[in-house]
């Protein structure tokens, strides 16, 4: 069954130091129906707009000047002063090797997209945020959506029940 939302109550912002990915995002997302969408040049604008346009979901670069994609969403995440920790951050690049995105998701990134955009797979991301909102995690290193995707079964000894019975 496919489910369209209508996200024209959504309020995006778009974080892009290019201005032709900045207009065909923007294109992209008034096509799919929002009709609230700011963007920004860079992090250090970003954070500046988040001070007065309350965003639902931001959409972000990774390569950028001054401040990129990945330190913009740590101090989003985890910035004494952040305006929202919990808002849903689609990463985008065109750098997809596996380093890079566990880089984005250990960084506290909800949904990676890679660069050439579609609007399918746009939406998709979106789709992704509000069917699967994962709950956030707090550790001594670590601040965001849980990392984990899908539960896996544990398939060796169930020690605690060992312990429990006093045996090792």
């Amino acid at each position: 069954m496919i489910v369209s939302y209508n996200i024209e109550n959504v309020s995006f912002l778009v974080v892009d130091d290019n201005k032709h990915m900045q207009k065909m995002i923007k294109a992209i997302l008034r096509a799919l129906g929002a009709i609230n969408v700011k963007v920004a040049d860079d992090g250090a604008e970003a954070l500046k707009e988040m001070r007065t346009f309350p965003a639902d979901i931001i959409i972000c670069d990774w390569k950028m000047e001054p401040l990129d994609g990945i330190e913009f969403a740590r101090m989003i995440r985890t910035g004494s002063d952040s305006p929202n920790p919990y808002i849903p951050i689609i990463m985008l690049t065109g750098f997809t090797e596996a380093g890079r995105v566990t880089e984005a998701r250990d960084i506290g990134i909800n949904e990676f997209l890679a660069k050439p955009v579609s609007p399918k797979s746009l939406y998709a991301r979106i789709q992704g945020i509000i069917e699967k909102p994962r709950a956030f995690v707090r550790t001594a290193s670590y601040f965001g959506p849980d990392r984990r995707r899908r539960q896996l079964k544990y398939t060796g000894p169930d020690r605690r029940q060992a312990e429990d019975s006093g045996q090792s």
